[in-house]
């Protein structure tokens, strides 16, 4: 069994993508529009990364991230034609069931590999603005490795000229995963989160029987699920051994507080908790659609989890005890399922707001005073929970 990695994780977590100012998405729309250049927006960027920064400094965070300021999604990627969907997937069904083109499609042409880093000029900037002894504890998000393959019905995933099988294609994409963490490893990296809406989608009633009811798939969602496991884990294989890997898995976090998906996590838990071989899990919990805290009974004594209990959606603000009676109801949980104290239990738990709040760059239903309040609410918390370790 794999040693348990700690701070990372931290007590208070933030899960990436932070309220981007007005300032920043007029520029960017300006660029698009070609009212200003690329080098205008890269300082309206660079600005705008500083104060964020700054903020998450000043409130206490060691998890910081950029805001994924640079992006405009937590994927980052371009127009698609509706045709190729599983149109029964959450994140997919949003849109088509109102008449809507869903936001981004990414197609393989050719083989993949990979032929330059993605995000070490991200990490590069965030890295060289934060206090030394505060880089280690910098967090990266990165898409999910196979976002697109899910969402895309049998064989449109790439051309069958290019790939035989998903395994070929699964074996290049690790391959690439692999190329660009051990970058981002020796540029200083050592805290990575994996952003995956997808493994939560294996929870939702509605999407599985569409997967079931599809004549074109050749898989059942279970034999999916252990293919998108296995892909997982070929991706992170090679990661160095002080680098700490997570996966955050959330319901939708789409434009205006909009969610995907719902289902608790029984269906998937026991799986992901054992197969997964990431070190923390980040979940969200703030909202009945996510289920109880049974599902944590199967967390193993060398991983974490972070609990997202506060919700990113709406600017309300959750009442503190009942926020720390719930996250000790877990403990318990999580205690009575390894046979240990409540305590023991806690030493591998953090919390955290639900998902990001801007997983779309035109962000949640909540203001930046709201955001704030959020955030202090977690480190509030944290320090209830655990004194002196938030």
């Amino acid at each position: 069994m794999a040693a348990l990695r700690r701070n990372p994780p931290f007590r208070a977590e933030q899960v990436g993508s932070l309220l981007r100012p007005e300032k920043l998405l007029k520029a960017r729309a300006d660029s698009k529009e070609g009212k200003i250049s690329q080098q205008e927006l890269l300082q309206i960027e660079n600005a705008s990364v500083k104060e964020v920064v700054e903020l998450q400094i000043e409130l206490g965070f060691h998890s910081i991230t950029d805001g994924e300021y640079r992006r405009s999604s937590f994927t980052s990627i371009p127009d698609p034609e509706v045709d190729v969907y599983r149109t029964y997937m959450p994140n997919i069904a949003a849109f088509t069931d109102v008449g809507q083109r869903p936001p981004e499609s990414v197609f393989c042409t050719g083989k993949i590999k990979h032929t330059g880093s993605t995000y070490t000029d991200q990490w590069n900037y965030l890295k060289n603005i934060v206090p030394s002894d505060k880089a280690r504890g910098c967090k990266l998000t990165l898409p999910a490795p196979e976002l697109y393959h899910f969402r895309y019905r049998e064989g449109k995933s790439y051309p069958p000229g290019v790939y035989k099988n998903d395994s070929e294609f699964f074996a290049d994409i690790a391959a690439a995963y692999q190329a660009e963490l051990q970058i981002l490893y020796d540029h200083g990296l050592r805290n990575a989160q994996i952003d995956d809406p997808n493994l939560a989608y294996f929870c939702d009633e509605k999407m599985l029987t569409g997967w079931a009811a599809d004549p074109a798939n050749t898989s059942t969602s279970d034999e999916m699920l252990t293919s998108y496991i296995d892909l997982y884990n070929a991706c992170i294989s090679k990661r160095p051994g002080d680098m700490h890997v997570g996966v955050h898995l959330c319901r939708g976090n789409f434009a205006n507080s909009k969610h995907f998906s719902e289902g608790g996590y029984e269906r998937v838990a026991k799986r992901i908790f054992d197969s997964l071989d990431v070190d923390t899990y980040y979940l969200e919990y703030d909202t009945p659609r996510a289920g109880g805290f049974e599902p944590l009974r199967h967390l193993p004594k060398n991983k974490n989890v972070v609990l997202g209990v506060v919700t990113s959606k709406f600017p309300q603000l959750e009442d503190l005890d009942m926020l720390k009676g719930r996250v000790l109801e877990a403990a318990e949980i999580v205690a009575e399922g390894n046979m240990e104290s409540r305590e023991e239990a806690l030493g591998r738990m953090g919390v955290s707001p639900q998902c990001g709040f801007a997983s779309a760059a035109e962000g949640n239903a909540l203001g930046r005073d709201d955001m704030v309040k959020k955030l202090e609410l977690v480190r509030k918390l944290a320090e209830e929970v655990w004194p002196g370790e938030a």
